[in-house]
């Protein structure tokens, strides 16, 4: 009975990191921030990489990895204004509109608290989940920085699941000629010796198939050969987030009560197209998925006393 309940630990452990990995491992890497200056200085050595990459429009990826972390960097420009990008992302509510696009991120709340703001999320499988079901991890939202050509917003967990910590999600823009910004997206946290051994066999078993978008080779057709383990998992959430801005961007052209349905079906058709990093749900499971979801989100921030747009 003793073995037997050991091995039901083990597969439930094993389920749950599952959750964690396909929601997103990383590692807080220890980096300076960057200001105005650093992010234009980024954006002129690096204008070839937006012409030429394999995402087909102008994006593109850093990460590294190094003692057990894992740091990745998303850049990429959005058609809309700087002026527009600050109004949409400086409402903390904004954000978990934005952020409950993600297929592991069940809802998002959001509470004003004196000098800081407090989003709740709400972290569960792929496939539809009630609130109750899921793990709830609350972020802080804070400005760093906003000035007249340049913004950087942080949301920062002390604490999430299995010992994780300085969970930290990262938000720069800074406006470009013909009304266009630019824009880095950061994600990151830190692992706990139990994430690591647990991210090892994940990674060997469920999840070896995963990978991300840093090519590390080709094989022996000539085909790319893609990162996999934490590293990939942490590119492929990266780039989640990432769409789910530009999806939320978008769809502030249509009359709001579309919005919600524009944005869920614009963030599936980006992500299908990296089919091999990204594919979880088909369309139709997604869009009812979180057609439901967002019915929990909205009756759960009601309970709350601020009703979602």
């Amino acid at each position: 009975m003793h073995k037997i309940r050991n091995l039901l630990n083990f597969f439930m452990f094993m389920a749950a990191a599952a959750i964690l990995f396909s929601a997103g491992s990383v590692s807080a890497v220890e980096k300076p921030l960057q200001g105005e200056n650093a992010l234009l200085g980024t954006y002129h050595r690096n204008m070839a990489r937006f012409e030429r990459n394999s995402f087909g429009f102008p994006l593109f990826m850093e990460s590294f990895e190094r003692d057990n972390r894992v740091h990745v960097d998303v850049y990429g420009i959005f058609d809309q204004t700087f002026g527009s990008v600050v109004d949409v992302l400086n409402v903390p509510a904004n954000w978990c509109d934005i952020v409950s696009l993600h297929p592991n991120v069940k809802a998002c709340t959001y509470r004003e608290l004196p000098g800081t703001w407090r989003l709740t999320f709400y972290i569960g499988r792929k496939v539809y989940q009630p609130p109750e079901d899921t793990h709830q991890v609350i972020y802080h939202y804070r400005k760093v920085d906003q000035q007249q050509g340049y913004m950087d917003i942080n949301l920062d967990a002390d604490e999430g699941p299995f010992g994780t910590k300085d969970h930290r999600m990262r938000f720069e823009a800074m406006p470009l000629d013909g009304g266009r910004t630019f824009v880095h997206v950061l994600y990151e946290y830190s692992d706990s010796v139990a994430l690591r051994l647990a991210e090892k066999v994940y990674f060997a078993t469920l999840g070896l198939g995963k990978v991300g978008f840093t090519v590390t080779g080709t094989d022996k057709k000539g085909n790319p050969v893609y990162i996999g383990g934490p590293r990939g998992a942490v590119e492929r959430n990266a780039v989640r987030y990432y769409f789910a801005i530009q999806s939320f961007m978008n769809s502030l052209r249509y009359p709001e009560k579309n919005r919600f349905s524009i944005r869920i079906i614009e963030w599936y058709d980006l992500t299908i197209r990296y089919r091999k990093q990204l594919f979880d749900l088909d369309k139709k499971d997604y869009l009812t998925f979180k057609t439901m979801e967002h019915m929990n989100q909205v009756t759960l921030q009601r309970s709350i006393g601020t009703v979602l747009q």
